[in-house]
């Protein structure tokens, strides 16, 4: 059997259509270390940025649960007229549904919020909120939100931000490329979030996280 080079032994592995992505991006010549590099750094700037996104998504959910407990109480998945006011279409994602499944077998809320997936969050930054939950609340949660935009502007701009980061995070799970993404950009809307509701936190999560080294290191 003829022996290959470690660099087509790994390229074999992983796919030849897989890393054909990387060499195409790659400026390296010949083109398949660079790949491989350009491959290596993807994964780990991905495996960095899931910290940041960990904790921006525990900041953002406890936000929204404040603001509905405030409404409709502090067990609020239960509450009926709360699970009837949320989306529940025929196809596609349904929160109501998602909200039901959830809190099968989950003794309080605390138990149900870490259930809900990060669309169940987005979902509440939707205009059919506003009259009931973010008009009264939305500054209460998020006291450090620019004062001088409406709170409808401010709740589509965290909606945008939200769905900018859930495609990112679906990216990472799925293991697929994010090196032509803007990961600063990302990484500030992260940091955002967690400002609106607690800079303290923002600064804290910036200095334990590797993420900005990693996309500063971003090899040619």
């Amino acid at each position: 059997m003829a022996s290959i080079s470690p660099a087509d032994a790994i390229k074999t592995a992983l796919s030849a259509a897989r890393v054909g992505t990387y060499e195409a991006a790659t400026t390296v010549v010949p083109a398949l270390p660079g790949a491989l590099a350009l491959y290596a750094w993807n994964a780990q700037v991905s495996a960095a940025m899931l910290a940041p996104l960990h904790l921006c998504e525990v900041v953002v959910r406890n936000a929204v649960s404040d603001a509905v407990s405030a409404v409709y109480g502090a067990n609020w998945p239960w509450s009926a007229t709360f699970v009837t006011s949320l989306p529940n279409p025929t196809s596609g994602f349904s929160a109501a549904k998602e909200l039901t499944q959830a809190r099968n077998f989950k003794a309080t809320t605390g138990k149900v919020i870490p259930e809900l997936k990060f669309v169940f969050w987005q979902t509440m930054f939707t205009s059919r909120f506003d009259g009931r939950i973010w008009t009264p609340h939305l500054r209460a949660v998020m006291p450090h939100l620019d004062p001088a935009k409406t709170v409808q502007q401010l709740r589509g701009l965290i909606y945008t931000e939200l769905e900018q980061l859930r495609k990112l995070r679906n990216r990472i799970a799925h293991h697929e490329p994010i090196f032509t993404r803007n990961l600063s950009d990302d990484f500030q809307k992260i940091h955002d979030l967690i400002s609106f509701r607690c800079p303290i936190t923002s600064g804290w999560m910036s200095a334990n996280q590797q993420a900005t080294a990693l996309i500063n290191g971003k090899p040619p």
